[in-house]
């Protein structure tokens, strides 16, 4: 999952990195408002989490803008603004979710979970189940129904299925992949794919991601084979 991560905090943003980047995101980080402007609309985000009280262009004004221009990325506010009245104003301005500081790690990463989920019609779980296969996202692990002893994932596996699970019913091109996988600063090595989704047929079955010759990769789910 790409993750943009607007917070001018920056030790608090090392911190935040860190976390998603140790939960399978990739993550972009802008600290003002007029680049999270930019950004936001010109790269392929799943989720996004913004401060308010940011230089450049405050948040709210920042989400105002975002949904008149119809972005649909689920934003979660993560501020410092804390009354009930702030909480009421974000999530009028378009906010789907909205936590003050200070705040616990697994809440935070429950809630962008769950706004995750809810937007590719998935139910808010600890565990994502798909077809046949079953993937613990806390544990980034991965099971199938007729063999359900865990098995642990890098995490660049854990990203490729969880995303490819998230489109079941779509084949994403390799270049898509790449894209929703690593942050705008990161090598991307299309090769580098080929040899993750190797890793991931060895684990849970050969049929687990199917390849669509010059198209790209699906989720195989109930075709899996060992």
């Amino acid at each position: 999952m790409r993750l943009l991560l607007v917070e001018d905090n920056v030790p608090l943003a090392d911190e935040l990195k860190a976390l998603f980047t140790q939960h399978g995101y990739a993550v972009d980080w802008c600290t003002d408002g007029r680049d999270a402007a930019v950004m936001a609309t010109s790269e392929p985000f799943d989720v996004i989490v913004l401060d308010l009280g940011l230089p450049g262009r405050p948040g709210l004004t920042l989400l105002e803008q975002w949904r008149e221009a119809g972005l649909d990325i689920p934003v979660l506010i993560l501020t410092a603004r804390s009354s009930w009245s702030e909480r009421v104003t974000g999530l009028r301005a378009g906010a789907d979710d909205y936590l003050p500081k200070p705040f616990h790690p697994d809440e935070l990463i429950l809630r962008l979970q769950a706004l995750v989920r809810r937007r590719h019609g998935q139910r808010p779980s600890p565990t994502l189940e798909v077809a046949d296969v079953t993937l613990d996202e806390n544990g980034q692990s991965a099971w199938r129904a007729s063999t359900p002893t865990p098995v642990n994932l890098t995490r660049a596996e854990f990203a490729i299925l969880r995303y490819l699970m998230l489109h079941p019913d779509h084949v994403i091109p390799k270049d898509r992949l790449l894209d929703h996988l690593y942050d705008s600063e990161h090598d991307r090595n299309p090769n580098v794919v080929e040899v993750h989704i190797n890793h991931l047929r060895q684990k849970l079955g050969r049929g687990i991601i199917i390849t669509q010759r010059g198209q790209g990769y699906r989720f195989g789910g109930d075709t899996v084979t060992p």
